[in-house]
Parts: structure tokens; sequence; C-alpha cells
């Protein structure tokens, strides 16, 4: 009787078969023709393990597994003379006995065996490689090279961080992983004494194991990184760039390395507003913010140690590559100034705006990026004020200083001198900068400071006498008032411009009135007169 061999399934991929000098893991049963079974693999819950074709098995074996695949079942009949032969086993084999073994092979290396790698996706672009000493953030799925899964980390649902190539892993994924690119897939074939051996790991992986990880790299880098900043715009016009202590208002995107989202200023329809450079945010961004200019965009890309480093925060885990792609709307310096640019100046610039004068003057506002936020023009009339009375912000205040009238002029105002933090609820973002252009249409000279009323010449000795016109020896408001807008009509006296008129009337009679019984006598007004040497009345 010849050996017989029978294939009774074969997979259909079949990558490697046995050879001589192999070692596999197999499972078998053995029967005798009559089916009495003598022996099973399954009984005893482990593989067989052997190599094939050093003698160490019976020489029809030895025979009957060479041209195996992984998966395939073979049944087989050896004769005795490829079998324990006329003597049999004592108590086992009978002599002579012609053997029947069902074989399902499990696993197959051999000692010559290298780690093999398959990559089969490449992700269109590759800055950078896996090398020796980076740190790595990858998903695997581990199998046995007869497809059983032993291990996933898919299932545990977090990613397997670690070292490459300083023995933190077994050697066989220390080598595998090695000129991996982020977001790309490669399956890892590793022979047991690359992986964990004779022994196994005492617990799902059994001895002499080959092991297969699917593997798909996420994130990567190395302790030594710094900041990368990439896919920079920077606008053509750049007269400053960012420094420390600047406050700056920004968006961004923050992204993973895999391009997962995990947070965006835009979805919150506001800037992130920082100082840079003093610890705020992350030591990446720190960095990353520094040099920027208005309206530049770029990428930022920050190693774990300079980000939310191991412990990750929120949606970003432990040890990620943070990726923030942002745009800079604005930034100033707390100790910023008003800046005058003179667009247009008159040749005839003699009077110059001061305090106290009544200004009207036309103006566009934006922000530093070119965002406009009002205008007088679209109102069809000017924006009327006393420069200098706190009727605008201060740093229109001081922008409007020595002007004269149709100048033009830009002017820009940090926050401080602005809206500030709070902005305008609807119209100006809090810490905004904010950019006039105005031109000065009118100017009306106000009075010296403190004065609401001066006379244009000589003051009449009898004074109180010509404004108690009914000769009581009293004067009231109403008395007061129509005397000054006599004044003011004949041209003799001038009131301060730009305020209401009965205010100002009022304010100077209250002045007089010292006794506060709404009359002024010829006393109270003498006093008043004493006391005020010069021919005017304070405010």
């Amino acid at each position: 009787a010849e050996l017989h061999v029978e294939r009774r399934f074969v997979p259909e991929s079949c990558p490697r078969t046995v050879r001589p000098g192999d070692f596999v893991r197999y499972h078998y049963l053995g029967a005798f023709p009559d089916g009495t079974r003598f022996d099973s693999s399954y009984d005893r819950g482990s593989t067989f393990n052997v190599f094939v074709g050093k003698g160490q098995l019976i020489a029809g074996m030895d025979k009957a597994l060479v041209g195996m695949c992984v998966n395939e079942r073979r049944f087989m009949k050896i004769p005795p003379k490829l079998a324990y032969g006329s003597e049999g086993i004592s108590g086992v084999i009978p002599p002579n006995a012609v053997l029947h073994f069902d074989v399902l092979l499990i696993d197959l290396w051999n000692s010559e065996d290298e780690v093999q790698v398959q990559t089969y996706f490449t992700p269109e672009k590759c800055s950078r490689t896996v090398q020796v000493s980076d740190f790595v953030r990858y998903h695997y799925n581990g199998t046995f090279l007869d497809g059983t899964l032993f291990d996933s980390s898919h299932n545990r649902m977090r990613t397997y961080d670690t070292y490459v190539g300083i023995g933190w892993l077994i050697p066989g994924m220390d080598q595998g992983l090695l000129g991996m690119c982020v977001g790309e897939k490669r399956i890892i074939t590793i022979p047991p004494f690359l992986a964990y051996g004779e022994e196994g790991d005492g617990k799902e992986i059994p001895g002499q194991a080959s092991l297969v990880f699917d593997v798909v790299l996420l994130d990567l880098h190395n302790p030594k990184d710094s900041i990368a900043i990439e896919n920079q715009q920077v606008p053509e016009s750049c007269e400053r760039r960012s420094q420390t202590g600047d406050f700056l208002r920004y968006h961004y995107n923050g992204t993973l390395l895999d391009g997962t989202l995990f947070d965006s200023s835009y979805s919150r329809n506001r800037t992130y507003d920082t100082y840079v450079g003093k610890g705020y945010v992350i030591a990446g961004m720190d960095e990353g913010l520094l040099g920027v200019c208005t309206g530049e965009r770029r990428r930022i890309i920050i190693p774990p140690h300079l980000g939310y480093g191991e412990e990750g925060n929120g949606k970003i885990p432990g040890s990620a590559v943070l990726v923030f792609d942002i745009h800079v709307v604005d930034f100033h310096n707390p100790s910023d100034s008003v800046s005058i640019a003179v667009n247009y100046k008159p040749s005839n610039c003699t009077v110059l705006s001061k305090k106290g004068d009544y200004l009207k003057y036309h103006y566009n506002a934006s922000l530093l990026d070119g965002t406009l936020l009002d205008s007088t023009h679209s109102l069809g009339k000017t924006y009327n004020i006393v420069l200098g009375s706190g009727q605008v912000v201060v740093g229109m205040d001081m922008g409007l200083q020595d002007m004269c009238v149709g100048e033009r002029r830009t002017v820009v105002i940090p926050p401080h001198l602005g809206y500030g933090e709070g902005g305008v609820e609807g119209e100006v973002p809090g810490s905004a900068v904010l950019v006039f252009n105005i031109e000065l249409l009118e100017l009306v000279s106000g009075l010296p400071e403190g004065y609401m009323f001066v006379w244009n010449g000589e003051v009449s000795p009898n004074l109180f006498e010509e404004i108690d016109q009914n000769r009581d020896g009293e004067v009231l408001l109403e008395e007061f008032s129509e005397y000054i807008q006599a004044q003011v009509d004949s041209g003799k006296g001038k009131l301060a411009p730009g305020f209401d008129f009965e205010k100002i009337v009022k304010n100077m009679f209250t002045n007089q009135d010292r006794d506060g019984n709404g009359k002024v006598t010829a006393e109270e007004f003498k006093l008043k007169d004493q006391e005020a040497k010069e021919e005017h009345d304070e405010l």
C-alpha cells in the first residue's frame, strides 16, 4: 500500500506552502481504517507543533504535509512501512496498522523568515515616515495566520501608543512599523521568533505562533520635535508682525493628524482672543502665533509635548499631534497708542481742531480685516461732536486733534482706547482694533477750556441792571436766558458750540444762584463778578 493524500479543502488564497525544513502547527484526528480513533490534538486543546522533514515525524506524515497551505484540510492514509511498521506501539498502535489522519494546517514558518510588510493603502501625501525612537499611535487587528482574531485596538476604542525601535514592542513590530506614513495601512506578518517565541504570551497567543497585524497609523512624532509651520499665506502688505505680549484675535480649525476635527472657533462664530508668548495657551500655540501678520493664514503643527501631553484633553487623545489652521483677524499691544496717517491735507491748513471745538465729520469705520462696521455716508449726514468732551471713544478724541477742515485721515484705534474687551453687542467684537477713515467737513472754534460763554467786546458796567429787565432786584432763569440769547444774536457774546443752548444757560444761571433758590440777586451776582475778575462766566 502506498501513501494516499486527499485534499479535502484548499483555501482560495495560499501565499506559501509547506516545504521540508518548515515549522508547522496543525490540528489532527488519528484513526484506524475501521474509524476507531487513537489520537486527537483537539482533545488536548493545543496544536501539534513540529519541524517538517527533519525526522521528527513518521515518514508518511513528513511527506504528506509537504505542499500544504494554511487552512488547508488533508485526509491521509499512511501505510505501516511509512508509519510504525510491524512493531507498532505497545498498547496504542497494533503491528502493521494503516493510519488515517485528518489534518488542518494552522500555521507555517521557517527559521530563515523575516518580518513581511504588505502595504495596501498609501496616503497621497507623506511628508514623514516612522523612524527609530519616534512615538506612534496606531490601530490594529491582530490575527493568527489562519485568520483567528486574538486582539484588536478597535474593540477597545483606543489607539495603541508606543515608542518604536527601542524595545517597547515585540521585535517584529519594532521593525514592521518603520517607514510607515500617517494614514498608511499595512499588514505586518511576524514569525514567532520575532514575536512571543516558544512560550507565547501566556494568554491568547500560544507558543510558536506567527502573528499578523493589520495596522493603520494615525499619529507620529518624535520627542525632539518642535512645532512646524506650513501653508503660510501672508498678505502682500504686512507692516507689523506679532511679538510676545501682543493680544491676538484669530480663527482656527483644530484637527488631529488623521484629519479628525476636535475644535473650531468658526463653529462658535467668534474668534479666539489671547495674549501670545505669555503662557495663556499651549506652548506650541504660544510659539506658533509669534511673527504673524494681520490677515495671515498658517498651519501650526504641534507635537504633544508642546500640546496636551500624554493626558490629552476632551476630544484630544493623549500623545496626539495637533494641527491648527489659523487665520489672524487682528492683534495689538496694550502699550499701543492711536496711529494717525494723514491721507490728504489742504494747502490752506492753519486752523487746527482743539479741545472744545465743534466738529462735523464723515467717517467709515471698519475692522483690521476690512469688515465695514459703520459709515456716516450711508446715513447721508455728518457726525457732530465737541472735541475732547467724552462724546466719542478716547481714541477718536485723540485722532481728531489738530486736524483742519478738508483734511482726510486714517485713524487706527486699539481696543483699550476704543470699545475695550466688551465691544458693542452685535456691532463691534470685543478687543477689536478699529480703523476709521475720517474727513473733517466743518469746524466751529470752541471757547477756552472751562468757558461756556464769552464776551466779544467790553462788558457793560451795569450788567445786572441790564439783565433785570423788570427792575425788581431779582433775575429769574427766564430773564437770564432771554438776555444771553440777545447777546448771542447781536454778536456781543458767544456760546460754546455743540451744546444745547438751554443746558448751557441753566448751567450758567445755577453757577450764579449761590443759595439755589431759583433767583439771582445783585448781591449774588456781584460776588460772582468780583470773584472772577475776568469777563466771563465759568461753567
